[in-house]
């Protein structure tokens, strides 16, 4: 199933060029079945690809719909961290991660910078917020850790740096110490509280399953033959991790297994195009993948069988999706074309463009998105949307779910302060 970490030929640091070479650096891996987006301009013209069947039951739901929210940008904030990584909300603060050493705090809701942590590793290309932890993985296959203590003011402590230092090398390699950092830079991270388990994904082909009491590393999984994108697991315990490989797996921990508790339970295969981003809806009843091709699949729960089943595909992207996010009914999702889109799962499964967020100058490579329920008497929550682009800039949006729609751009709205 899985190959070997250091089988030849395999990215390990390949980045999206924007602006200049000297930036070209990291980002997720580049698919070797797919053109590179170096060469790419700021809203490219669509991927050539294979048309792909629609379902009689789950058509492809387009993106050229009538927007049926209001929404506009709220904050636009660029600093001089070169690209925006990586993205986090928790508890009324979000993390922002780039290209520097240096991962901000912001306050909500009026978006404030709040504090910062710094660590002597740059380019923080993945963040998750869990309870009172703060987890950031960098591109040096690393991760560090935060306990944030709330005493009137929001503080962080450094609590540890994963795995830690001091690994003896010739253990690793017998086999005999499975400390070791991942032989390539991480893309993903996800956290399974209930199992006190920390995943993290990596361009070496790997899934490292680590104990968060004790950050010791108890499973290295061979979850693909190419570079593992993403990974996203459900309160169930079941792990899904997307590759360049052009598939999502799932995988099942069994406690009773030995050295190796999490075996493969089914592929999902994604159309041919590598899966760059994944998400998982609160309940676990759908998954969706974002590829190099611009579509979302997403897959369903059987009502009966609770098996997954392909469901259809979402079309509107001109390029890669790189980014998904969703909260309640809501997905969002962030793309090279530069462009974020807001899409409403229905009550009858299929899906509807409710938006599309255009300001950004370079491919959206972050987002998050969390419940906004201000000032609303009418019954109909709206949202927040918080998107991190290539372009280095930082923007917020507010989205509400009826009104006069109003796209945003930035001749409306979204004038940015640059420090």
């Amino acid at each position: 199933m899985g190959s070997s970490i250091d089988a030849p030929n395999s990215p390990q640091c390949l980045s999206f060029a924007i602006r200049d070479e000297s930036l070209n650096r990291f980002l997720r891996s580049v698919s070797t079945k797919e053109p590179s987006f170096s060469d790419l301009p700021y809203t490219p013209s669509r991927l050539q690809t294979a048309s792909l069947p629609s379902s009689p039951h789950h058509p492809f739901a387009a993106g050229d719909h009538s927007p049926t929210t209001s929404h506009r940008c709220v904050s636009s904030v660029l600093k001089k961290d070169g690209q925006i990584l990586s993205i986090a909300v928790s508890n009324g603060l979000v993390y922002t991660g780039s290209e520097t050493n240096v991962v901000r705090v912001w306050k909500l809701p009026e978006f404030t910078e709040y504090g910062q942590l710094k660590t002597r590793a740059a380019m923080a290309v993945a963040l998750e917020v869990s309870n009172d932890k703060v987890y950031a993985a960098y591109a040096d296959g690393k991760i560090r850790v935060w306990r944030r203590s709330c005493d009137g003011v929001p503080r962080h402590v450094r609590l540890a740096t994963i795995p830690r230092a001091g690994i003896n090398v010739r253990g690793y390699i017998s086999g005999k110490d499975k400390k070791m950092k991942h032989m390539g830079a991480i893309t993903s991270m996800a956290i399974n509280i209930t199992d006190d388990i920390l995943y993290s994904a990596s361009l070496d082909r790997t899934v490292k399953v680590w104990r968060i009491s004790n950050h010791k590393c108890i499973e290295t999984i061979q979850a693909h033959t190419e570079p593992v994108n993403a990974i996203v697991v459900a309160d169930d315990g079941v792990l899904y991790t997307g590759s360049d490989d052009a598939t999502v797996r799932v995988w099942r921990r069994n406690f009773c297994s030995g050295d190796q508790p999490h075996s493969l339970t089914v592929t999902l295969p994604a159309k041919n195009s590598p899966v760059k981003t994944l998400s998982l809806t609160g309940d676990g009843a759908v998954l969706y993948g974002g590829c190099t091709d611009g579509y979302i699949h997403y897959w369903h729960k059987g009502w009966f069988s609770g098996q997954l089943q392909y469901g259809g595909a979402l079309q509107g992207h001109n390029h890669a999706v790189m980014c998904l996010a969703n909260e309640s009914n809501f997905v969002v999702s962030g793309s090279a074309d530069s462009t974020c889109r807001l899409w409403n799962r229905e009550q009858d499964g299929q899906h509807k463009c409710l938006a599309v967020l255009q300001g950004h100058r370079g491919p959206v490579r972050c987002v998050t998105v969390f419940p906004d329920r201000s000032g609303r008497d009418d019954g109909e929550d709206g949202c927040t949307i918080c998107t991190g682009s290539l372009d280095g800039i930082l923007k917020v949006w507010h989205v509400n779910p009826k009104g006069n729609a109003g796209r945003c751009s930035p001749q409306h709205g979204c004038d940015y302060k640059e420090d």
